[in-house]
């Protein structure tokens, strides 16, 4: 019963020519998404758009009033109502082979729904694997190599080492219950979660979105043309540089999570864990404020002029 009532809050469109996919790629929009990471991604992927193959009712998934969509007035009316939509796309990857990508805003109710709703649509298109994408502010500077944390249903599918040792108990999601129900429910999900630097967690952080989809082409043997993306964080690096150099109070609080980050892998490495002496890790706040005048001075999401 409970299955049935999730195959009607999704609709699998009917004059689409039928074909599987063998992997479903899911970002939602709102809770995980530091740096537009996963939006950056999205976007990206959907450069060239791909038809709906099926559709959720965001009515009964949306809290208007929490989230409200856009509207222009223009002179004396309204217009141009950008509605949510958590839709699925069929996809092709720069070789040609097929894929589905679910997008949209993280539901904000009936999440068990959610997931049977996906459930129908991994049936339905013979799905194999769902990846997901994230992405989190975390206490670590720019110009070290971006990091992710794999996670999985089946932790004989997760290719690197966790960095986490033990429990952390952290704010669930909607993506988060979907792994779980979908493991119980004997379908394989995985993900990774790329950590942006709190400091920039507020901008668009392309670097982020390149980890997240070199974390799709080697989990899900897709190709992905990432030319224009390391073009855009190329730009927002030289960005975040020219602000370094002239705002020396900043540069140094970059430099504290630097010699912190240096610290702790140089550590690891000889089988300690021990911080740097005497160079306390700065707070996201702190960090925050020494960055307002610099994303306050940027023009668009990605950079002086919206270039990235």
């Amino acid at each position: 019963m409970e299955q049935e009532r999730a195959d009607r809050l999704v609709h699998v469109v009917d004059d689409v020519e039928p074909l599987e996919a063998p992997v479903l790629l899911l970002a939602l929009e709102g809770f995980l998404d530091a740096g537009r990471a996963a939006d950056l991604a999205v976007e990206h992927l959907l450069a060239d758009r791909g038809p709906v193959v099926a559709t959720f009712d965001v009515d009964e998934l949306y809290d208007y009033r929490a989230r409200r969509p856009p509207v222009s007035f223009v002179r004396d009316h309204y217009a141009d109502y950008a509605a949510p939509r958590l839709v699925v796309r069929r996809q092709t990857d720069v070789a040609g082979t097929p894929y589905l990508l679910l997008t949209g805003p993280e539901p904000d109710i009936r999440w068990e729904a959610f997931a049977r709703g996906v459930r129908t649509v991994v049936e339905r298109f013979g799905v194999t694997r769902v990846v997901a994408m994230a992405a989190v502010p975390m206490a670590v500077p720019h110009t070290r190599p971006v990091a992710l944390t794999e996670h999985a249903n089946d932790p004989s599918v997760v290719l690197g080492s966790s960095a986490w040792q033990g429990e952390l108990r952290v704010p669930s999601s909607a993506q988060a219950l979907l792994e779980i129900r979908l493991g119980e429910w004997g379908h394989l999900m995985q993900g990774a979660v790329v950590h942006v630097p709190h400091y920039l967690a507020q901008m668009s952080y392309p670097r982020a979105a390149i980890s997240l989809l070199e974390h799709v082409t080697r989990v899900a043997s897709l190709e992905v043309d990432l030319a224009d993306l390391r073009a855009a964080a190329e730009r927002t690096d030289a960005d975040v540089a020219e602000y370094l150099v002239e705002h020396d109070e900043v540069r140094h609080v970059v430099e504290g999570l630097e010699r912190q980050y240096d610290t702790f892998h140089r550590a690891e490495a000889a089988g300690s864990n021990l911080l740097a002496e005497d160079a306390p890790l700065p707070s996201g706040e702190e960090i925050g404020r020494q960055f307002e005048q610099f994303l306050a001075g940027l023009d668009g999401p990605d950079g002086p002029d919206d270039r990235a």
